[in-house]
This record gives structure tokens, C-alpha cells and sequence, in this order.
């Protein structure tokens, strides 16, 4: 017979010891505000007591939220006295811990912004839990009648900062000493070889006005200058001569990797060679589509993007496909599909009819594909077709058959005659 015997394990020793590990789980906010400016203020009243005017979607802390606006209050029994603002979770399917501030601007400049934060307060339940389209704020933000008469209302505007903390923890294992990594500053040297012309070897004649710069590092940015100055003849060329890009602001970017400032370009004689009418944005496009310099195009199109109205969309678009900014060119042609009465009307429909017949055709395409997102349910905004039958069109329903049966040839050039009679109320 074999006899088990246990041993106790000894007490620990100054050798077996280990150095004992710690963390630390810190809980705090991930901040982020969102400005929301509501024009037309006194046409948004009397849209009914509940209803209220969005803001689009802003992310903070990886989850959507959005400002409502009621311009006749959120809670029937006020009557309309006041005017009420909410921060709505717009993600689906979460739970979400935020704290809010929300701000009415004062625009007398003199500073007095109305603020309520939460942020500061101590509350007794801790933060607001939210889940999808549950919102935080005030029914009673501000009675009407003294906001009407306030400085906070100037030309019929009303503006509101929103800013929410979302509240997160998170185990800290960091070492108790951290050394901070400054952000990058090559494009500050690259720059200052630019502006200091060491080592240049070559030249950008502009009328007459001299750029220094360096082969190699515009081979780099550029598969155009790397073919002009290190795979073709043009190897040993010291002088080129330009007339159709605006050098500076072009050369700021491929140094810097940044967009110059207006009124840096404009104190340089070289902003005369284009048009006045031409924005920053215009010229650079045009230069970076010339010289394949991809980022710049879609810094370019971002900037543009901003400008785009019904007066200016026909132009925007014209640019766009004239320097193969596709991204530019698809918003563009939403829009212009969406607002198609109101851009019709404009100058810049007629330039888009008499010089770019291509796009037209394109447009007819985007027509009829926002159509059918609405026949299908696939977007909740007015149906195009619908904007000519408000007009009282009568060939509104000949229209709509003629963009299904496609958009080509003389099918698309009749369409577009039954279109502009569609859009002129005169």
C-alpha cells in the first residue's frame, strides 16, 4: 500500500517574492460641441407644438447625436410660450452616459451668450443615461416672446453651440513618467527650404516673376514633375516656363502639405495671371489635376463643396468634370437633381445647357435615380418630379415616363426641352 502525504507549500520569502503590479480605471468625458445656426427663424414658427428642426448628425465619443430645435415648444401645456432646445442620441441600438452644455449666441458682440451646462453641477443621479432618440435639455429654454426682441435673434438668425461629453472609463496602465512626441514638423523645414531657395535647382517663370524650387522633392509629391525632371529629357532643364497655374499657392502645398491663406496669395503679383472671379479653391483644382497631385484635388473639392448653391452648382459642376473631381461632381449632381426647379431657373443652367451637353445627360441620370430612391422608399426627401406638379405642370407625368425609359440621344435632348418649359413660370 502507497501512502499519500500532503505537505503545507512554505511561506513566501524574500526570494519568491514578486514585484507587485497596479492599475488604475479613470472614468471621464469625451468632449465635442457642434455649432448650429437656424435661418428663417420666424418662418420655422407656427410649425406645430412638438415638431422641431434638426441639426444634421454630429459624432462625438463614436456615437451620432443631433440638436432639435422647437420653434413652438416641445410641451403642449406651455402653449407655444417658449421655445425649447434638446441633444438627441442618434445611434441605434446602445446605451449611452452624456453630460450636455448648450449655448444661445449672443450676436450684439458684446459676449452675453445664454449658457446651461451640466457639465459643472453636481448631480444627484449622476449623468443623463440615453438610449436611441432619447434627448436631453429643456422644454422651457426660452420664453418666445423675449427672445424675439433679444439680441440673440439678429436678421432673422438664431445660433446654438452644443457641446456633449460622453462619459467613458477605461483601465489606465500607463507608466507613471510619459514623454510627449511633438507633432510633425517636416512640412515647417520643407517650407523654409522653399522660402530660403538653398539648393534650388530649378526655376518657375511666370511672367517674368522667378520660383525657386528643388527636382527632387517635386518628383516626389508629383508623377508629372517626376517624368518632366528625373525619367525624361528634361533631366538637366533648369527653367520652366508657366502660364496657366497660379505657382505659389501650388508649390506652398507641395512643400507644406497645406492649403496657403488668401491673403498671402493675394499679396504675391503672380495672383493677377487668372481671373478675379476665380476662387483659390478653382485654380488649385485645376493645378491639381494637371500635375496629379491627388490630396490637393480633394482639399480642393472639400472647399468647393461648401460653396454649392442653386446659383452656383451649374459651375461647380462644370469644374468638377472639367478636372475629374468625381466626388465633387457626384454631390453636385444630387443636388442639382434635388433643387432641379429653382437650379433650372439660374444663370448657370443655361451655360450648363449651351457648353456641356454630356452633362446634362448625366443629370438626367441622377433625375431619374433619385426617383426611383423615392418610388422605393429608399430616401425620405420630396420626389424630384414632384417639385414640377406643385408648379401645376402638365407634362410633369410625360417627363417622369421619358427619364425611365432612359436618358440618350434624342430622348434625352426632348427631355430637356419639356424640363425647362416645366421650370419657367413666365
Amino acid at each position: 500500500m502507497t501512502e499519500a502525504r500532503a505537505s503545507a507549500s512554505p511561506g513566501p520569502d524574500a526570494n519568491s517574492l514578486v514585484s507587485p503590479t497596479s492599475s488604475r480605471s479613470v472614468t471621464e468625458t469625451v468632449n465635442g460641441s457642434h455649432n448650429f445656426v437656424i435661418k428663417g427663424y420666424s418662418l420655422a414658427k407656427g410649425m406645430g407644438v412638438g415638431k422641431h428642426i434638426a441639426s444634421e448628425n454630429f459624432n462625438v465619443g463614436g456615437y451620432d447625436w443631433a440638436i432639435y430645435f422647437y420653434p413652438d415648444g416641445k410641451n403642449p401645456e406651455d402653449n407655444s410660450t417658449y421655445v425649447s432646445v434638446f441633444i438627441a442620441l442618434a445611434s441605434e441600438g446602445t446605451d449611452v452616459r452624456a453630460l450636455f452644455e448648450l449655448t444661445l449666441l449672443d450676436q450684439s458682440g458684446r459676449g452675453k451668450h445664454k449658457v446651461h451646462s451640466h457639465f459643472d453641477r453636481s448631480l444627484e443621479s449622476g449623468p443623463y443615461t440615453l438610449k436611441y432618440r432619447g434627448s436631453m435639455g429643456y422644454k422651457r429654454f426660452f420664453r418666445r416672446a423675449m427672445l424675439e426682441t433679444s439680441d440673440f435673434l439678429k436678421d432673422d438668425c438664431l445660433k446654438i453651440n452644443c457641446t456633449v461629453g460622453v462619459v467613458v472609463s477605461a483601465i489606465d496602465c500607463s507608466r507613471l513618467h510619459s514623454i510627449q512626441v511633438p507633432e510633425s514638423d517636416i512640412g515647417a523645414h520643407f517650407g523654409m527650404l522653399l522660402e530660403n531657395e538653398e539648393g534650388s535647382d530649378v526655376v518657375f517663370d511666370v511672367a517674368g516673376e522667378k520660383f525657386h524650387a528643388h527636382k527632387l522633392i517635386l518628383a516626389a509629391r508629383s508623377p508629372v514633375f517626376e517624368a518632366e525632371f528625373l525619367v525624361g529629357k528634361g533631366e538637366n532643364d533648369c527653367e520652366v516656363i508657366v502660364t496657366d497655374m497660379e505657382p505659389k499657392a501650388l508649390l506652398h502645398f507641395i512643400y507644406r502639405d497645406t492649403l496657403i491663406e488668401d491673403e498671402e496669395l493675394s499679396a504675391s503679383s503672380s495672383s493677377c495671371m487668372s481671373s478675379d472671379s476665380e476662387t483659390l479653391a478653382e485654380k488649385l483644382l485645376a493645378a491639381a489635376d494637371k500635375y496629379g497631385l491627388a490630396r490637393l484635388r480633394l482639399m480642393c473639392e472639400s472647399l468647393l463643396c461648401e460653396d454649392i448653391s442653386v446659383n452656383s452648382v451649374a459651375k461647380i459642376l462644370a469644374l468638377a468634370d472639367c478636372y475629374h473631381a468625381m466626388d465633387l461632381k457626384a454631390v453636385c449632381l444630387k443636388f442639382a437633381a434635388e433643387n432641379l426647379v429653382a437650379v433650372m431657373r439660374s444663370d448657370g443652367f443655361e451655360f450648363l445647357k449651351e457648353k456641356c451637353p454630356l452633362l446634362q445627360s448625366e443629370l438626367l441620370k441622377t433625375v431619374a435615380g433619385c426617383e426611383e430612391d423615392v418610388s422605393c422608399g429608399v430616401t425620405k426627401s420630396r420626389s424630384v418630379w414632384a417639385q414640377f406638379s406643385d408648379g401645376g405642370d402638365t407634362n410633369a407625368r410625360s417627363v417622369r415616363q421619358q427619364a425611365w425609359e432612359g436618358n440618350n440621344g434624342e430622348r434625352s435632348r426632348s427631355m430637356w426641352v419639356q424640363l425647362s418649359d416645366s421650370g419657367d413660370t413666365s
